[in-house]
């Protein structure tokens, strides 16, 4: 193991092979919206063995206008219980983006969030655990329904009143994961309705920071210049933010392999501040520096 957030693939490959770990529930958590590629049927073509496929799109709040907001605890407990996980279960989430993992730690955050700490990442993701030429499979995975129960941990949740409230009272400090252009404002629209820009207050630290060239999580003691680069106390309270609640679960992750095991994520992130914020609280550069 390289961490309890971590897993390197040969770990992985040493207890899938031996058999030794019955309690272990490997998951996919690759995430494409709708009508881009076809998630579960990459993941149906390709998958380490063993491994079941979460569908992020299809265990969150359905009803919300936004993206990515979470599903209810008994949701969760119910979609998480039938893909055979158990309380004692550890869970290892990894996802098939082309560098490393872009997707799961959204899902090792909710595993959190939800209660259940035995959680960790693949560390390279899916892209270099088959670099390493270690073994994917086409066929089924067959579980045995479980009953999980889950508690919701508040405190690693903010909500859009949350965020509010600390505009002025400045309770905690609020980073921002998204990519500069779409931070500070000259890229494109990131969807449709939705300007690039920022919450007032926040500052910006790419995910894709974190990130080794090759795609595994940087060393703590570079992970550790990046926060103190932008001036983030870490022994202060910490809140991510981002599009859609995914990649701030990034500098969650970021945060907790130095220690700091209590980062909260904004799940509505930008998606919901642009449609509900006061237009003084958000901040949008615009282009060519005007």
């Amino acid at each position: 193991m390289v961490s309890r957030a971590l897993v390197s693939a040969g770990w992985l490959s040493e207890v899938l092979k031996a058999r030794r770990a019955p309690a272990l529930r490997v998951l996919d958590a690759t995430w494409y919206s709708p009508g881009s590629r076809d998630a579960r049927k990459e993941y149906e073509e390709r998958h380490i063995p063993g491994a079941s496929f979460f569908d992020l799109e299809q265990c969150k709040d359905q009803q919300s206008p936004y993206e990515m907001m979470l599903p209810t605890t008994s949701q969760f407990a119910k979609y998480a219980g039938e893909l055979g996980i158990r309380n004692d279960s550890h869970v290892v989430v990894y996802d098939c983006d082309s560098v490393g993992m872009l997707y799961a730690p959204r899902l090792w955050w909710m595993f959190r969030v939800f209660g259940h700490h035995n959680v960790s990442l693949l560390d390279g993701g899916l892209a270099n655990w088959m670099k390493r030429g270690f073994p994917v499979t086409s066929e089924a995975t067959r579980v045995t329904p479980e009953t999980f129960r889950v508690t919701l941990n508040q405190s690693l949740l903010k909500s859009f009143e949350d965020i509010q409230e600390n505009i002025s009272s400045k309770r905690f400090q609020l980073v921002d994961a998204r990519s500069e252009g779409n931070f500070q404002g000259p890229e494109p629209k990131p969807g449709e309705g939705i300007e690039p820009g920022h919450i007032l207050g926040s500052v910006n630290i790419p995910f894709s920071n974190f990130r080794t060239k090759d795609g595994y999580e940087k060393p703590v003691h570079e992970i550790r210049q990046l926060f103190q680069d932008r001036g983030i106390d870490l022994t202060k309270p910490l809140t991510a933010t981002c599009r859609r609640g995914v990649t701030a679960c990034h500098l969650a992750l970021a945060s907790f392999l130095l220690g700091k095991e209590d980062t909260a994520v904004y799940d509505g992130s930008w998606s919901e501040w642009f449609h509900r914020a006061k237009p003084e609280h958000k901040v949008f550069e615009k282009r060519n520096g005007v």
